[in-house]
């Protein structure tokens, strides 16, 4: 039985989220999709509320995945105590609140899903994300497993890739908001793209103001990034897994303005 996945890219501000809201049930529709990871933790520009994290689950979402600005906002410290539908990085400090890991039911079977953080370039030192996912892969049972790996460096999301290959339904990297070209099944079955994209402002640095953005690149004073204005954007990319399998037997680039999708 065929089992798709929709994996939705960082969520940017106010704006974001309201596009979310409005078209993210209708492309589930549209697109026969059974089960849905949206990357939130931008939804405050930086971080994400707990009124947030459930205006992405009311969307339409049903999982909700973080990465570096997973705790911008402490009011959502106990949230993520609380809920077992939203994630923040496996491999962030243990002694974080939340967790990593979390295991839905579906018509399908159960359904795993993965959030890690990568340390190219994060200016932290979150614990090893290859290490770790080798650990918690020995413990988990699913034929479906779905991985959003949060990374600044290409390279080290490729790498994981690989390396979890054959392991693991589903790779999609995030965090750099910008789409990737190379959805992708790799040889030993794993549905892969470098990055889904973003969720935001179309007129935008990543979901920022442009001139805020020019002044910081220039060397000006840094202000708090505002959300640009203007219209929205929802990118993504579907995930077909066989369930009996665990493999992944296609993939499709979404994208949608407004009304409009499409699926490449």
């Amino acid at each position: 039985m065929d089992f798709r996945v929709l994996a939705v890219g960082d969520v940017c501000g106010t704006s974001g989220l309201q596009l979310l809201s409005r078209e993210l049930r209708p492309l589930r529709r549209r697109c026969g999709v059974d089960f849905c990871v949206v990357n939130g933790e931008n939804a405050s520009g930086v971080g994400i509320t707990p009124r947030q994290a459930e205006s992405i689950l009311e969307a339409g979402a049903d999982v909700i995945t973080l990465g570096n600005h997973s705790y911008n906002r402490r009011e959502i410290a106990h949230f993520l105590e609380d809920s077992p539908y939203i994630l923040r990085p496996a491999n962030d400090s243990p002694l974080y609140p939340g967790r990593g890991l979390g295991v839905y039911d579906t018509k399908a079977g159960p359904v795993t899903v993965l959030s890690l953080i990568g340390r190219c370039d994060m200016k932290f030192g979150p614990d090893n994300p290859f290490l770790l996912a080798e650990r918690l892969l020995k413990e988990i049972r699913s034929k479906l497993i779905l991985v959003d790996f949060h990374a600044e460096a290409t390279s080290e999301k490729l790498a994981l890739g690989w390396h979890l290959d054959g392991r693991v339904s589903a790779l999609w990297g995030t965090h750099t908001h910008v789409p990737t070209a190379d959805d992708q099944i790799l040889p030993k079955g794993t549905g892969y793209v470098t990055d889904l994209g973003m969720t935001g402002p179309i007129y935008s640095v990543l979901g920022v103001r442009v001139e805020q953005s020019i002044a910081s690149f220039r060397g000006g004073l840094n202000s708090r990034y505002e959300t640009a204005p203007g219209p929205c954007k929802l990118e993504g990319v579907i995930f077909t897994l066989d369930s009996s399998t665990g493999r992944c037997t296609r993939t499709e680039r979404i994208f949608c303005h407004d009304t409009d999708t499409t699926r490449g």
